[in-house]
Parts: C-alpha cells; sequence; structure tokens
C-alpha cells in the first residue's frame, strides 16, 4: 500500500472512533438521564426564563 492509501485509512479510521466515542457517551448519558430524547440544555433551558434574583437588574 502506497502512502496516500493508508492516509485515507488512517483519516477514516479516526473518524469512525469519534464517531463511535460520541455516540457512546450520548448514550451514557442519556441513560443516567433516564430520557434519551432530550439533552440536558433543552431540559434546562426549554421554559420561560426565570426571574432575576432581587439586587441583579441592569
Amino acid at each position: 500500500m502506497n502512502n496516500e492509501v493508508l492516509i485515507l485509512v488512517l483519516a477514516l479510521a479516526t473518524l469512525g472512533i469519534v464517531i463511535g466515542v460520541a455516540l457512546w457517551q450520548r448514550g451514557r448519558v442519556a441513560a443516567k438521564k433516564n430520557d434519551p430524547e432530550r439533552s440536558a440544555f433543552v431540559r434546562d433551558h426549554g421554559d420561560a426564563p426565570r426571574q432575576n434574583r432581587p439586587g441583579t437588574e441592569h
């Protein structure tokens, strides 16, 4: 195999590993939250904004 093929194989393997680890971590987080459909951002920020704390008005 020449260098061009090796570089392509390495790039594809790296991309595959990164995608695989990202999916695995997403599954772990979803399992811990018991809610695979919603992320923490949507759950914590999906409602109306909360009121400002007293003394923090601009």
